[in-house]
Order: structure tokens, then sequence, then C-alpha cells
């Protein structure tokens, strides 16, 4: 395994089609057998997403802002590891938020 760095500053961010309502991407790191898929997520202020589960397990790092999900308000500095199928959700942020979002177990 290689060690991985990235100046996530120099990233522009791209829009994120996996997410509704202007949400837009910098991503830092592909999944392989050793590393998880991990971005960066930007999402505007007013922004709402259904709710959903996953085969995989979801990390979440609030970096800046907050946003609301399953009746809780995770602020700036709020780390949530959701389990592999566990409904999440729905989503919504009043003030927008960045979010390092991981991803563990995509290819299993």
């Amino acid at each position: 395994m290689n060690a991985i760095s990235v100046d996530a500053g120099k990233l522009s961010w791209q829009p994120a089609p996996d997410y509704p309502g202007g949400a837009q991407k910098k991503v830092l790191s592909e999944e392989t057998a050793t590393t998880p898929r991990t971005i960066l997520l930007k999402i505007p202020a007013g922004w709402k997403m259904d709710a959903h589960s996953h085969r995989f397990t979801e990390l979440h790092y609030v970096l800046e802002g907050e946003y609301e999900s399953d009746g809780i308000v995770f602020r700036s500095g709020t780390f949530r590891m959701i389990p592999k199928e566990m409904e999440h959700g729905p989503f919504s942020s009043e003030k927008g938020a960045v979010v390092l979002i991981s991803w563990c177990g995509l290819k299993e």
C-alpha cells in the first residue's frame, strides 16, 4: 500500500450528479483493495435529499456548516458512521455544509 496525499485546495469543485440540489464534490480518493472512496461534498443552503440505504458503510465528518438527518442536526466537528444497509435520512441543510465522506466496502 502506498501513502496518499491530496491538496484539496488545488482541486476544483465539480458537479455531484449522485446528489440533488446543486451539490458539488472534490474526489480525494477512489476505492481500491486498501483505500476507501473519499470525497468532499459541498451542499448549498436549502439543500434536501431523500432517505436511503447502502450495501456499504458510510462515514461523515462535517468540516463546515451543518446538516440535519434523522431529526438530528450534525454541526461542524461532528463525525458520523452509518452502518451498511441502515436507512438514513432524509437530509437537509438550512445553512449549507462541507462534509468529508468515505465509503468502505464498495467492492465487497
